[in-house]
């Protein structure tokens, strides 16, 4: 992904789409208090030390992004133009992972490897994260692991986990919640115990 001629003019992208994809959002002004700006713009100042090789320095730079507002980009990350991270808690990009243009990213998202058990044996330079295509949405609490590729436009439904390679305009969604009716509730605190632990609500 080539990295973007004039960086001023890809910051005011980012607060435009800002503007542009968050309803609760009326102006600019407003905009430069999103919570995830400050995470986008460090993290395009840091890429770019980064590529430049001063690493310690983008290193530094995404810390203080990170302890401010709860987004973890690896200074290696490249992020396309227009990137639009809604929310922004707990989004992790790990340092291979490219995205491409025009891609929403909800809160709690991972970009991430597989696992230092498998990744230490990949030769060198070799991509240990995902590639995102352009105008792909990432949706709530969305885990994508390993050097899978989402093509373009394909949607990243919330809760989803996704270790495959992913065509363009898919959709992948996790599945929902079962309602049950009051009559299946259990009736006995040791049986709603034993449904509700695994998932850690005790």
């Amino acid at each position: 992904m080539p990295e973007p001629t004039g960086i001023l003019s890809v910051l005011r992208e980012d607060l435009h789409v800002v503007v542009e994809r968050d309803p609760s959002i009326r102006n600019r002004r407003e905009a430069l208090l999103h919570p995830a700006l400050p995470a986008l713009w460090t993290h395009r100042v840091a890429h770019r030390l980064h590529r430049r090789g001063r690493r310690m320095a983008a290193r530094i730079l995404a810390y203080l992004a990170r302890r401010a507002t709860g987004v973890e980009i690896h200074p290696g990350a490249e992020l396309g133009r227009r990137v639009f991270i809604d929310h922004g808690a707990a989004v992790v990009i790990g340092e291979t992972a490219q995205v491409g243009d025009d891609v929403t990213i909800y809160h709690q998202v991972t970009l991430g490897a597989v696992g230092w058990w498998s990744d230490n044996d990949r030769p060198e330079g070799e991509r240990r994260h995902p590639r995102v295509g352009n105008g792909v949405v990432l949706g709530t609490n969305a885990t994508v692991l390993g050097p899978v590729t989402i093509e373009d436009h394909a949607v990243i439904g919330a809760q989803a986990l996704v270790n495959k390679d992913v065509p363009a305009y898919a959709r992948v969604l996790a599945q929902t919640a079962v309602v049950r009716p009051l009559h299946d509730q259990p009736r006995l605190m040791e049986d709603l115990f034993s449904l509700t632990a695994s998932a850690g609500s005790w």
